[in-house]
């Protein structure tokens, strides 16, 4: 199985909102884990993403670790095999906010990535951002600061985001989520698009 992007998502609502415009049948989503909690079931949130994915048209995974405890070196063979399985164009990785999970994905994605002989090499590495990488992005010392921009079809982002009901707060809500893609269209010049980091561009 070949596909051209591969997503990797600490959590089920991370690769729409940090990659809801791009999400289409050329990608596949890795998602790190899904816990139960008191307000939604890991179950009921797996159903929300099936309803997304079925739109968007992408393929997932789920690994099975424990939310709030990852840790690097459980992550970097799962990521290692998905990238050698899937052998991707493009990788997308999270912005290491404040949030603990985030971190761990982050770090062990730029092991998992890198120049290795028995590991497929991926030319083009992007990270995407989240709502609180803008709100409170304090844990990076440059912040994120996009330097690849994609146009977007914000209506489309803005429905997969509504079909995950369980997720959709006023931290992160539908209008914040326009928000961010009206400014990444401003530093773009075209209306809204999804801003990334690129920290590998090779054509």
């Amino acid at each position: 199985m070949k596909m051209k992007k591969l997503v990797i998502s600490p959590h089920i609502d991370d690769e729409v909102l940090g990659c809801g415009g791009i999400l289409d049948k050329d990608t596949f989503v890795l998602h790190c884990g899904v816990e139960d909690r008191s307000y939604a079931s890991a179950e009921e949130r797996l159903k929300e993403i099936k309803e997304a994915q079925k739109i968007a048209g992408f393929q997932m995974k789920l690994l099975k670790n424990e939310v709030n405890h990852y840790a690097e070196a459980d992550l970097i063979g799962d990521f290692e095999s998905t990238i050698n399985e899937i052998k991707p164009e493009m990788a997308f990785i999270p912005h290491p906010s404040y949030n603990q999970d985030h971190r761990a994905v982050y770090n062990a994605a730029l092991i998992a990535l890198r120049q290795h002989d028995i590991n497929f090499f991926v030319k083009k590495v992007l990270v995407y951002e989240q709502p609180q990488d803008v709100f409170w992005d304090f844990n990076s010392e440059k912040g994120f600061k996009p330097n690849y921009f994609v146009p977007i079809d914000i209506e489309r982002k803005l429905k997969l985001y509504s079909l995950l009901k369980t997720q959709v707060r006023p931290f992160r809500s539908l209008e914040h989520v326009r928000a961010i893609a009206v400014l990444r269209g401003g530093q773009s010049n075209c209306r809204h698009a999804e801003g990334f980091e690129a920290l590998r561009w090779i054509d």
